[in-house]
């Protein structure tokens, strides 16, 4: 009986998780494509301003997976009063990174843009649709720190109700304003970024909304966020400080993967970003595992049962292998019917097609070693482990290796992009050896 408790409870907040990762990916896609439709260079200035917004959504991100981390512990004791002083901290911090972010590109939005292209037609584009996208960093990092927040006591449905509500919003906008449907100006990356900024405002009204009044098991109030607990913050930052500092370097990295394979042929390029938008899709599968996961081991470690830790890690290990293998077949036969929705010639076709084979591969070893590492091990307390194998793995191997190959070797792409995703293979070995026989629970709760 209590085996199937686990597993509903795992797959109630795993589904949802999921789900709303694929609803915020295909609001992305959905915007690609309209812009791409409207203008080659809407669509590359555009491009250029996400580079900034996915290192500030990773930052945020972070922020948010130490709350959850921490906050998950003390809801395992079911003391809710430190949970309320470490999400006010979070959130603090949170506003802080917004605020610093909107100052810098609003005094210096050339400069930003420079960073990523030098051709004046994509940073005119660029510009238009950052001094109008400035104005989500605010309304995203409250929402993401209170869907953390709410994701530590459990709360996950209402997280894909927003991205639901958030995709409709965006991609209805966005035609009558990209386009000037139904007698609404043409505005093209203007237009694009006026429904991005709506759907914020919105899913982050909504949200505060449903939490003042639907939410029941922490009863968050405006009042606590103004607080400042010094203790609790020094252990939230001990713990989510060396998470930012990874995960800034992974929009780094993110970033280099793309100079690598940029700099091979202009068919790698075309190849990996079809590859690579649904090789992400069926990512979720393993980004919603690991978010699960965290949830669930932080619980357990806070309620002290070290036994039903274990128990509990054993079990989630199990489902990553079985999630990996479905997913990887998953992956594998669906990239013939989405490849065909391209119109690439026959090279880019065939790398394409090698590159997902690749990733079929690749998705079966990363649902194991993501979920293990970021959701067990990490959701257990020990953030560190998982920091150093990511520096070293990422900097010290595979990029070094990636660039040996494309550039001394002169390797064919499809040898590169195993190279690159090399980390989501061997990865594994150290997080079955950490989680089965490491020291990895770290109790991160005060009495």
């Amino acid at each position: 009986m209590k085996e199937k408790t686990f597993y509903r409870n795992f797959f109630s907040i795993y589904v949802a998780l999921v789900l709303q990762n694929v609803v915020t990916l295909s609001v992305n896609l959905a915007d690609n494509i309209m812009l791409g439709a409207y203008s080659e260079a809407a669509l590359s200035g555009v491009a250029s301003v996400n580079q900034i917004q996915f290192v500030f959504q990773q930052l945020i991100m972070a922020l948010g997976d130490g709350l959850v981390i921490l906050g998950s512990q003390y809801w395992g004791k079911k003391q809710t009063d430190p949970m309320k002083k470490v999400a006010a901290t979070a959130m603090q911090a949170g506003l802080c990174i917004a605020l610093l972010l909107f100052v810098l590109v609003s005094l210096f939005p050339n400069q930003a843009l420079h960073l990523f292209t030098t051709d004046s037609a994509i940073t005119a584009q660029g510009v238009q649709y950052l001094w109008v996208i400035r104005f989500t960093y605010l309304f995203f990092a409250i929402t993401q720190i209170l869907l953390a927040t709410l994701r530590t006591v459990e709360v996950v449905k209402i997280a894909f109700m927003l991205s639901v509500m958030t995709f409709f919003v965006n991609c209805g906008i966005n035609y009558v304003l990209i386009f000037g449907n139904f007698g609404a100006p043409r505005l093209g990356t203007t237009g694009a970024a006026i429904g991005t900024l709506t759907a914020r405002i919105l899913e982050c009204v909504v949200l505060i909304v449903y939490i003042s009044r639907k939410e029941k098991k922490l009863h968050l109030k405006l009042s606590e966020y103004l607080h400042f607990d010094r203790t609790l913050a020094k252990d939230y930052f001990k713990l989510t400080t060396p998470m930012l500092f990874v995960q800034g370097l992974w929009g780094v990295n993110t970033a280099l993967q793309t100079v690598i394979l940029g700099h091979m042929t202009t068919a790698a390029i075309a190849a990996n970003s079809a590859a690579s938008t649904l090789f992400l899709m069926v990512k979720s599968t393993a980004v919603g595992a690991s978010s699960t996961a965290s949830v669930i081991i932080g619980k357990a470690v806070g309620e002290g049962d070290m036994a039903k830790v274990k128990r509990y890690s054993n079990r989630l290990q199990k489902l990553f292998l079985v999630i990996g293998i479905c997913s990887g077949v998953f992956l594998f036969f669906l990239r013939i019917p989405v490849l065909s929705l391209y119109n690439l010639n026959p090279e880019t076709m065939k790398m394409a097609n090698t590159f997902l084979i690749i990733l079929s591969i690749v998705d079966v070893g990363m649902s194991y070693q993501m979920p293990t590492n970021s959701g067990i091990i990490r959701g257990g307390g020990n953030a560190m482990f998982v920091v150093k194998m990511d520096l070293i793995s990422i900097y010290l191997i595979v990029l070094p290796l990636s660039f040996f190959m494309a550039f001394v070797v002169k390797a064919s792409p499809a040898v590169v992009v195993c190279c690159l995703n090399a980390d989501q293979i061997f990865k594994c070995v150290p997080a079955f050896l950490e989680s089965h026989y490491g020291n990895w629970v770290r109790q991160l709760t005060r009495e």
